[in-house]
């Protein structure tokens, strides 16, 4: 099971690589299934590997002009602070058995992989839905900023990123389309910077509690894979077709979803891990 985890920590980089996203989708589910962590230490691992697999992504995009710092700077700082509460005190706070349902125990481990799953279906649809739309996404629109909306949806994606551990890229994406009138392509870039400066602050925001049990072998190895993915996937973006392969990602993601799903709830005798 382990090689398929280690192969799989390369296929994440490479989605992050190709498509700007995806991956981190990937992680928390190869981490629980593949190599057997406990999925509340699962999602702050998936946090510094998504955090470090993207800081290493966003630099070549920074370079390339494609990253739009203000834009970075206005939904990046209530996404951080978001994300840093809620793994300090929101994630700490919830109790190891959430709520009983006759005979079932609904415990921590899987109220999370529940979110997870679902944010993974709602990923999947985003990821398979054709933007009809194309033309807007490419020229550079003047960039209008819609505040109050971008520090709310800031603050949304920053406590699910706190909860489940994925970095919300394709939360991110269309939000600053939408409410920043980026180009497409900054979009990427940017949601890059935005999601590996959340993402690495909210695992600092374990570190006080978790240090201790953390297995820095296991992590620093796949997060080794996952950058070396990004390469991969950078170089073959200029060789494949990104909505081609989005579109088929998406399928992946939607099927690994509903398998969380029915394996949380029906497979897993009396509810706990």
């Amino acid at each position: 099971m382990e090689i398929f985890g280690y192969i799989s920590s390369i296929i994440i980089g490479i989605s992050l690589g190709l498509i700007g996203g995806g991956g981190s989708i990937l992680t928390v589910p190869v981490l629980v299934y593949l190599f057997g962590v406990e999925p509340m230490m699962a999602t702050a691992y998936s946090l510094f590997i998504v955090g470090t697999s993207s800081l290493v992504g966003a630099f070549p995009k920074y370079k390339q002009g494609l990253i739009s710092l203000k834009t970075a700077i206005v939904f990046g700082i209530p996404s951080i602070a978001a994300v840093f509460a809620t793994r300090k005190f929101i994630v700490p706070a919830i109790p190891a058995q959430v709520f009983t349902l006759g005979d079932f125990v609904v415990t921590k481990s899987i109220l999370m992989m529940i979110l997870f799953a679902v944010l993974m279906v709602a990923a999947s649809v985003s990821m398979i839905r054709e933007k009809k739309n194309k033309s807007n996404g490419e020229e550079a629109a003047e960039q209008k900023f819609n505040y109050p909306m971008i520090v709310l949806e800031g603050a949304i994606v920053g406590v699910l990123t706190g909860l489940v551990g994925a970095g919300g890229g394709f939360l991110i994406i269309p939000a600053l389309v939408m409410l920043s009138k980026l180009p497409m392509k900054m979009a990427v870039g940017t949601s890059l910077l935005i999601i590996a400066a959340k993402s690495l602050i909210g695992f600092i925001g374990d570190l006080s509690t978790n240090a201790a049990n953390m297995d820095w072998t296991l992590l620093m190895s796949v997060t080794a894979l996952a950058i070396g993915g990004i390469f991969v996937g950078n170089t073959l973006s200029k060789k494949i077709d990104g909505n081609k392969l989005k579109k088929g990602f998406g399928w992946f993601v939607l099927i690994m979803g509903i398998y969380i799903i029915v394996n949380e709830l029906f497979l897993k005798t009396g509810g706990g891990h």
